[in-house]
C-alpha cells in the first residue's frame, strides 16, 4: 500500500499543479507555464527523468500543456468579449519565426542554463508589473505597433516563450496595456497568444528531444505524455474561474498580484540554476 502511495504521488503533484495552471492562465491571461514549469522541474526527476534532461522535458512539457489551457481560457474570455482578434491574427507570423528560433536555441543549451534563462526573465516582466506608478502613465503609444516593429516584437515574443516554456501573455500583456488597451482585454488577448506559440514550440520540442537518453517514460522527445496529461485534466477546471476572478479584480490588484507571484517564481528558479 506504501508502495502504491508513493508511486501515485507525483501524478497527485501534477493534478495539482495543473489546478494552479489553470487557474493562474484564466487569471493573467497567461497558458500557466510560470506555474507548470517550476513544478515539472520538482516532479521530473521522480518519474526518472535525469537532471541534464530536466529543464528541456519540463519546458517541451509546459508548452503541451498550454495549447490546452490557453485555448480554454481564450475561450472563457471571448464570452465576455475581451479578445482582440485582429490583433492575433496580425503577430501570428511572426510568432510563429520566433517561436522556431527559440526552440533551436534551446536545444542547443544546458538544463541549468535553461533553469537560470528562465529565472531571469520571469523577474525582467516582474519589475514592469511592480513599477510604483500609475498604469495610464506607462502608456508609450496610442495605438498597437505595426510594420517592423510589430515584426519585431512578435519574433521576440515567440523566442522567449520558446525557451521560457510559457504562453507570452506577460509580454501580450505589457505591449498592449503601453498601448493604452484595458489590462482585462490585454488579458483576454494574451490567453490566445498561448496556442499560437505553444503548438509550434511543442512540435520543436518533441522532434529536439527525439531519441535522447535520460528521460521519463512515455515522453514524445521532450514532452512527457502523462505529466501533460495530468496537468491539461484538471488546468481545464480552473481556467474559468480564473477568467472569472480576472473580471472581479481591479487592475491595479491585478497587476501588483501577478508581479509578485513572478517575483517568488524568478528567485526561485535562479536558485535551482
Amino acid at each position: 500500500m506504501a508502495e502504491l502511495a508513493t508511486s501515485l504521488l507525483p501524478y497527485l503533484a501534477l493534478l495539482a499543479a495543473g489546478l494552479g495552471a489553470g487557474f493562474a492562465g484564466g487569471l493573467f491571461g497567461i497558458g500557466g507555464g510560470f506555474v507548470v514549469v517550476p513544478a515539472l522541474t520538482l516532479i521530473l526527476p521522480l518519474l526518472g527523468t535525469s537532471r541534464e534532461q530536466v529543464m528541456h522535458v519540463a519546458i517541451g512539457t509546459s508548452l503541451a500543456t498550454i495549447i490546452f489551457t490557453s485555448l480554454r481560457s481564450v475561450h472563457s474570455h471571448a464570452k465576455r468579449g475581451a479578445v482582440d482578434v485582429p490583433f492575433i491574427k496580425g503577430w501570428a507570423p511572426w510568432l510563429v519565426a520566433g517561436t522556431i528560433a527559440g526552440t533551436l536555441i534551446a536545444d542547443g543549451v544546458s538544463s541549468s542554463t535553461l533553469a537560470l534563462i528562465f529565472g531571469i526573465g520571469v523577474l525582467i516582466f516582474a519589475a514592469y508589473f511592480l513599477l510604483p506608478i500609475r498604469p495610464e502613465k506607462q502608456r508609450l503609444a496610442s495605438a498597437m505597433p505595426t510594420g517592423i516593429v510589430r515584426a519585431g516584437l512578435a519574433g521576440f515574443l515567440g523566442l522567449i516563450s520558446a525557451l521560457l516554456g510559457i504562453g507570452g501573455g506577460t509580454i501580450t500583456t505589457l505591449t498592449m496595456t503601453s498601448c493604452g488597451a484595458p489590462i482585462h482585454r490585454a488579458i483576454g488577448t494574451a490567453s490566445g497568444i498561448g496556442a499560437i506559440i505553444a503548438v509550434p514550440a511543442a512540435v520543436g520540442f518533441a522532434i529536439a528531444g527525439y531519441g535522447e537518453s535520460g528521460l521519463p517514460p512515455f515522453s514524445a522527445g521532450y514532452v512527457n505524455l502523462p505529466a501533460a496529461l495530468a496537468i491539461v485534466a484538471t488546468a481545464m477546471i480552473t481556467a474559468p474561474l480564473g477568467v472569472a476572478a480576472a473580471h472581479r479584480l481591479s487592475p491595479r490588484l491585478l497587476r501588483r498580484v501577478f508581479g509578485v507571484y513572478l517575483v517568488v517564481t524568478g528567485i526561485t528558479m535562479i536558485a535551482k540554476a
